[in-house]
């Protein structure tokens, strides 16, 4: 039985301007794919082998274009793909600010009933715990679909607001893969190979075999039916509360209630467990051709490691081998302010947004979001989602088409002058709120004291009385803070740690 990948089913956008795989399975021993136009012109073809039932195709390089026709033939099968689009195709991975759907974000009840752009599309993988052939029927109801009246509403709103910004600003279809699952570690979407190739890779995997207990399939899944079931009793419990007031929150849920029971069990069937998720997920994508990654994770980790930015890189260096391009952008999104009510400062946060600027240093094609300005106390999933998803796209904008674009402000270097330490910046910078700049600086003995601060356009000129020779500066190094420094573009300066 000949089948496309669902990935290139109807309405599916393929990626412009470089090799195009197409996937799929076969009884038949080879597989003719061909591509073409709205008026029938063949635009590519390859004759490829079947191995093991599966095919994979080469299609050359096409520029954008709209209404092209996919088709697949083997022995006396056809399969017919219409409406395909040619564009720019990105994934849209990690965990829940990513996942935060269209329709419980900011403007999202407004947008979804009038909004109208069949050149931006996306395509939900299902969110499946475990590979198996017991799901085979949910990955093959998977379909693309346009952004319009009354759909997109289970669109990551991210990924929303930066579709609708680059097609507007590149006049190119735009395809969205959203790939995602709340909670997880970045360690869920990588394989045990990439995992395996640092100790602290191995450490996430050790730890996770010791809290399994080494549970079978089916102890897991009776543990998780009890869990389902504490669910199932919670959401009965607030049934009457959000029929009285559909507009209540989950937050107001919880003082009434008590703490939502999201938390399943540790096990093999896990999707938190390392590795599951790119077996019953991410595997089921590669090695597509797509033109980036856009990526929002690190708030699982931030109390589980000190060496993210080890993880991340491997990570990305994981992603452009599995889909063949080496030079694959990666645009990742540093995380926020933000902590719990009462909750004394762990410094988790600032520690891994700073491992999230070291790994983007790290690696080419790599670029870096700044969100600092935009945190919410208390609450760990804000809803201004526009600000995030265009602001992803004025790096890719910047960093993969060489367009202008605002960037927020960064520090490049620290020069140590008559007793003071000079931060210079990669454009200028304002100082809205002198209460508490979130600047510090240390001598040799590592200690940090606040800083005296005097801002000359792109330098930041800091000293202390307790200092004589400073010689290291960080700024908001916290979890939460208001922060007080911006770009003339209005966009926030970059949290650093810079040593002379």
């Amino acid at each position: 039985m000949l089948r496309l990948s669902p990935l290139f089913g109807p309405g599916a956008v393929l990626c412009r301007d470089q090799v195009i795989r197409v996937f799929g399975w076969s009884d038949q021993p080879e597989v003719r794919v061909r591509l073409l136009d709205g008026q029938g012109k063949l635009l590519a073809q390859d004759l490829c082998p079947v191995r093991e039932g599966r095919f994979l195709a080469f299609l050359a390089p096409q520029k954008a274009a709209l209404g092209c026709l996919l088709t697949a033939q083997a022995g006396q099968e056809t399969v017919l793909s219409e409406n395909i689009l040619i564009g720019d195709v990105y994934l849209a991975s990690g965990q829940s600010n990513m996942e935060l759907e269209l329709q419980n974000a900011d403007e999202g009840r407004q947008l979804i009933p009038i909004h109208q752009n069949d050149q931006v599309r996306y395509f939900n993988v299902p969110k499946i715990a475990v590979p198996g052939p017991e799901n085979d029927a949910t990955l093959e109801a998977i379909r693309w679909t346009p952004v319009a009246p009354k759909h997109a509403g289970d669109m990551s709103a991210v990924a929303y607001f930066f579709a609708m910004k680059m097609e507007k600003k590149l006049q190119v279809p735009v395809g969205i893969i959203d790939c995602y699952w709340g909670g997880t570690s970045i360690t869920c979407w990588m394989k045990q190979e990439a995992l395996n190739l640092s100790r602290e890779g191995q450490r996430y995997l050790s730890d996770y075999e010791k809290l399994s207990g080494g549970k079978t399939m089916e102890q897991y899944k009776a543990e998780e039916e009890v869990a389902f079931a504490k669910m199932r009793a919670w959401d009965e419990a607030a049934a009457p509360h959000r029929e009285k007031n559909p507009l209540i929150t989950g937050r107001e849920l919880e003082k009434i209630i008590g703490p939502y029971p999201w938390k399943t069990p540790d096990g093999p069937g896990s999707p938190f467990r390392p590795s599951g998720l790119y077996e019953s997920m991410t595997a089921h994508l590669i090695p597509a051709a797509l033109t980036g990654v856009l990526y929002y994770q690190g708030e699982e980790d931030t109390w589980r490691t000190d060496h993210y930015d080890i993880l991340l890189t491997d990570f990305v260096r994981m992603l452009r081998q599995d889909f063949r391009n080496d030079q694959l952008p990666f645009l990742n999104v540093q995380l926020p302010m933000w902590n719990e009510n009462g909750r004394e400062d762990s410094f988790t946060w600032p520690r891994l947004r700073l491992a999230q600027e070291k790994a983007c240093r790290l690696l080419r094609n790599s670029s870096l979001t700044c969100l600092i300005d935009q945190g919410e106390y208390n609450n760990i999933h804000p809803t201004n989602k526009r600000v995030v998803g265009e602001r992803l796209a004025d790096s890719a904008l910047s960093m993969i088409y060489g367009k202008e674009a605002p960037l927020s402000p960064q520090a490049v270097e620290a020069v140590p002058l008559d007793g003071k330490l000079v931060i210079r910046l990669s454009a200028p910078v304002c100082l809205r709120d002198t209460d508490n700049t979130l600047l510090e600086i240390a001598g040799q003995d590592g200690v940090f004291v606040p800083a005296n601060l005097y801002v000359e356009q792109d330098r930041l000129i800091l000293s202390s009385p307790s200092l004589p020779r400073p010689i290291s500066a960080r700024y908001a190094w916290t979890d939460y803070a208001q922060v007080p420094l911006f770009g003339e573009n209005g966009l926030p300066l970059m949290p650093f740690w810079m040593n002379a």
